[in-house]
């Protein structure tokens, strides 16, 4: 009920009556506690209508902050910051292209020559080959990268298409999905001895359908922070065959490379050929750290 009006006199609330055992307790008892034993002998406080009203308690509410407002601590996360971004993740060869030789060896035009549609890749001496090493890093690379909100597109995933697709389309895949970084997984096949990762980078390419120009710069960027994280999270040394000690290599015969108009290197994992990174490259639990390096690299990149 509300009360209106300027001359109103809200009702005065009722004191309580003190009774013959409270009235003997005043002359007893200290006057320190007087008011403990009026408390109990009346049961507590009265409200207006003679009705007694039970002490307040804290709030169960949610914690307050200092400026008064409700925590957020309890709120969900917000989106993720790289939601919205697309990397295009390119396993290199397929398992089955020793299986339509002449349609890997078709050529395509590069830009810079015409070069075969795709290679069968190399494996280890024990026979696991670089295909089945590619798509394998490329399914963990993809978890990764998704499960902190970038949208990821593989060029192929094993059986679709049965063969390839050629390096030429590897690079539309790309182009078509407009991605803010690619990459391409391999591993080599270089002598036994030569050990170690490396990362290829574009060259400024203008000739032909290709135009790498403006992307030599970002995947640069793109391909220095791969390498760092690439070794630091694996342990793998830069390459001591190629690259100088850099783990870095600029090539322009690459129709990966010179056909992209994204940012996007190639790495090559380690050398299946020598029995030292073949064990790593073997190893499950290594090849998980191979995807978090290279992950990092890209959300480095990403985030700018």
């Amino acid at each position: 009920m509300s009360y209106v009006g300027p001359d109103f006199d809200p009702p005065q609330p009722r004191r309580p009556r003190r009774g013959p055992l409270t009235v003997a307790l005043a002359a007893l008892v200290p006057g320190a506690l007087i008011g403990w034993f009026v408390y109990e002998a009346v049961g507590g406080p009265g409200d207006s209508s003679g009705n007694t009203a039970s002490a307040s308690t804290p709030s169960s509410s949610a914690p307050v902050s200092p400026s008064g407002t409700a925590s957020n601590d309890d709120k969900p996360p917000g989106p993720s910051p790289l939601k919205g971004k697309v990397v295009v993740v390119d396993p290199g060869h397929n398992v089955t292209n020793f299986q339509h030789s002449a349609e890997i060896n078709r050529k395509v035009d590069i830009g810079t020559n015409w070069k075969e549609c795709d290679t069968t890749g190399t494996s280890t001496n024990a026979g696991y080959a670089e295909a089945q090493f590619t798509m394998d890093v490329s399914h963990r690379l993809k978890a990764i990268l998704e499960q902190q909100g970038v949208t990821v597109k593989l060029t192929h995933d094993g059986d679709s298409p049965s063969w390839g697709p050629c390096v030429d389309q590897r690079a539309r895949i790309g182009n078509d999905a407009h991605a803010d970084a690619a990459i391409s997984i391999h591993a080599d096949g270089a002598p036994v001895g030569d050990r170690g990762f490396h990362v290829i980078l574009p060259a400024s390419v203008h000739a032909g359908g290709a135009d790498t120009r403006a992307i030599v710069g970002p995947s640069a960027i793109l391909g220095k922070g791969i390498a760092g994280d690439y070794r630091r999270a694996t342990g793998e040394q830069f390459s001591n065959y190629i690259g100088d000690g850099t783990g870095l290599v600029t090539r322009k015969d690459l129709g990966g490379l010179n056909l992209s108009t994204v940012p996007k290197v190639f790495i090559e994992c380690g050398n299946m050929r020598d029995s030292n990174d073949a064990a790593l490259l073997t190893n499950s639990a290594w090849r998980q750290k191979a995807a978090q390096g290279i992950s990092e690299g890209i959300v480095s990149f990403l985030r700018g």
